[in-house]
């Protein structure tokens, strides 16, 4: 919005030439996101509150939780709401990839907002059945895969936005055809799920995920500009810069939460958030062909996920219990390890794989 006003302007008043790089405006998209997630977020908890949203508890869960009960949740409203707005001032809206991004993020938070209506407001402790939830997650995330398979060039050569590149090998790239929609789909519902599962402690998932989606803001603005993904060895995809302002805006909104979800926590995100948050992720790496580096960079979100899926095979198959409880950040909490404790440690392994998807951009 601001930067088609801009642009109009622009021969008026050449100092809003700076609205054309696409730095300045993610830069700006994320103090405005962070700004609004600031000033809103105690006026959203003092309205959570009174509508008695409150967190409810595993009585099976580690006993210290049970002080989080009646915490405010669904606060992943406050999130979505300000990176959709900052993403509409900021980024440019002929552009497909943002407003695919955010059909994205709004129809998953939808699903969230519905569960998280339903048990937390309606007192239905069953909320909205998983079959159900993951009826609308495939056909949210499928749809967003068929639109980008659809929009993408095709021809006999492999095609940048249909191709799977492989971190480190700079010369292989492998044609996935109609499998794109297949990739992009598991993405897509995938990563909703997992930073779902990881958003259990105050502040877990909510770091996590401001730098992920900080970093991949960088290769979205690298893949987005031909120079630079020449020289760099990754796949070059028009338009996607335009992604780097999303989420500057997905970061800022997640540092300004974060000033509120912090332990101990005074609000938490929430189905709608975590959801959304997630499903954004994978469809940005899938954008910008860099799904393998987002199972690097997010590898917590990753790990948590495993953590579930093995215990539940496990307990299946043997009877036996790998955890303690999971998903893995419970174990370690049932250890004895304090809260916060996990917490920053889980963080300092997102800082640390986050690094080495960046290094991925010169090891080729």
């Amino acid at each position: 919005m601001l930067y088609e006003l801009a642009t109009w302007l622009e021969p008026h008043f050449s100092s809003l030439h700076l609205f054309q790089y696409i730095t300045f405006r993610a830069i700006m998209a994320a103090l405005t996101a962070l700004s609004m997630s600031l000033l809103s977020g105690p006026w959203l908890i003092a309205r959570l509150a009174a509508l008695k949203a409150g967190q409810v508890v595993r009585k099976d869960g580690p006993q210290t939780h049970l002080v989080k009960a009646g915490t405010p949740t669904m606060g992943g409203v406050l999130i979505l709401l300000a990176i959709t707005v900052s993403t509409l001032l900021w980024a440019d809206l002929h552009n497909r990839y943002v407003w695919i991004v955010l059909a994205v993020l709004l129809s998953f938070g939808v699903i969230g907002f519905y569960d998280d209506y339903k048990k937390l407001v309606l007192k239905d402790s069953r909320g909205l059945a998983s079959r159900w939830k993951y009826f609308w997650q495939s056909v949210f995330g499928l749809f967003a895969a068929v639109v980008l398979y659809l929009g993408a060039p095709h021809g006999p050569a492999p095609v940048p936005e249909t191709a799977l590149f492989l971190p480190l090998f700079k010369q292989v790239v492998i044609p996935l055809g109609i499998g794109f929609v297949v990739l992009a789909y598991f993405m897509i519902v995938g990563f909703s799920n997992a930073v779902n599962l990881t958003d259990g402690l105050d502040g877990l998932a909510t770091m996590p995920s401001v730098l992920v989606a900080g970093a991949l803001g960088v290769f979205a603005y690298l893949a987005g500009n031909r120079v630079f993904s020449e020289y760099l060895g990754i796949p070059s995809i028009p338009g996607a810069g335009e992604l780097a302002i999303f989420c500057g805006a997905m970061a800022g909104a997640g540092l300004g939460f974060l000033w509120f979800n912090t332990y101990p926590a005074q609000v938490f995100m929430g189905d709608v958030g975590a959801l959304a948050l997630g499903a954004a992720l994978g469809c940005v790496a899938v954008i910008v062909r860099q799904e393998i580096v987002l199972l690097i960079m997010g590898g917590v979100f990753v790990m948590e996920t495993a953590s579930v899926m093995l215990q539940v095979a496990s307990f299946k198959l043997t009877g036996k219990r790998i955890f303690r409880m999971a998903p893995i950040h419970h174990h370690f909490e049932l250890k004895g390890w304090p809260e916060p404790r996990v917490i920053v440690r889980f963080w300092i392994i997102s800082v640390v794989l986050v690094l080495i998807g960046l290094a991925t951009l010169k090891v080729r």
